[in-house]
């Protein structure tokens, strides 16, 4: 598998599989936006790509801003101004997502495959992976779907919540000549005094499940996919690197 870095932001995979699994990284907001519509160019030329999975971490502390949030508060402007924050707009929708501490996951595919891969889908492969680790979660109970400043302030019913209420995934969509990209935030460890800077509430408690972000992508990678044996598996090592040299 050969990776060729075209400027600014192309990433063309030369290889052909059902389903693309890419390697964990850590990289900056606007590198990892650029890998996620690379990955969904790829699942929509690519008439044998099925899907593509990405698990990955921020390098530094980010927020994304959802595709459709126009307005961010002054406050933002501040931390922003001040080195405290990092600010990237999201192709999909959705509230403002912090990334500190937590697990981000990127899954694109095609349109045919909606009924398979879809919100409900999705979050059943969550709920059933992470009942296997002790932590037990529901789908939210809200089907307004109004944009908020923080998308962890409310929770739809795509969304899913922990035993105690807080709610630990949120998940979001965009949509590109008939295939999907779906952004995902797991939030194991998110920093308690940058949640209430930016959103003036208390953020969600530590998951404890004595195992590591590292030790739990490899358990969801894995639980993704099992009973996919119609699929033609290719696990990609993504070089940060390499991949860092493009901007």
């Amino acid at each position: 598998m050969k990776i060729i870095i075209n400027r600014p932001t192309k990433l063309i995979l030369r290889i052909k599989n059902q389903a693309l699994i890419f390697s964990t990284n850590n990289l900056p907001g606007i590198e990892q936006m650029a890998l996620d519509l690379n990955s969904l160019d790829q699942t929509i030329s690519n008439p044998e790509i099925i899907l593509t999975l990405r698990f990955y971490y921020w390098s530094g502390d980010w927020l994304s801003i959802g595709y459709h949030q126009k307005e961010i508060p002054t406050h933002w402007e501040r931390l922003l101004f001040n080195g405290e924050i990092n600010i990237v707009r999201r192709p999909s929708g959705g509230g403002a997502v912090l990334h500190s501490g937590g697990i981000t996951y990127a899954l694109t595919f095609k349109k045919t495959y909606y009924k398979i891969l879809s919100y409900e889908m999705v979050n059943n492969w969550l709920i059933k992976s992470f009942r296997k680790l002790g932590l037990n979660l529901q789908n939210g109970n809200s089907r307004n779907s109004h944009i908020k400043t923080n998308c962890f302030g409310t929770s739809s019913i795509s969304d899913l919540i922990d035993q105690d209420g807080f709610k630990r995934i949120g998940s979001a969509q965009y949509r590109k000549k008939g295939a999907f990209l779906q952004h995902g935030e797991i939030q194991t460890n998110p920093s308690k005094d940058l949640w209430f800077k930016l959103f003036k509430e208390e953020a969600p408690p530590k998951v404890n499940l004595d195992l590591t972000n590292d030790e739990i992508i490899e358990h969801l990678r894995n639980s993704f996919l099992d009973n996919k044996s119609n699929l033609r598996i290719k696990n990609i090592a993504i070089d940060n690197k390499e991949i860092g040299k493009f901007s």
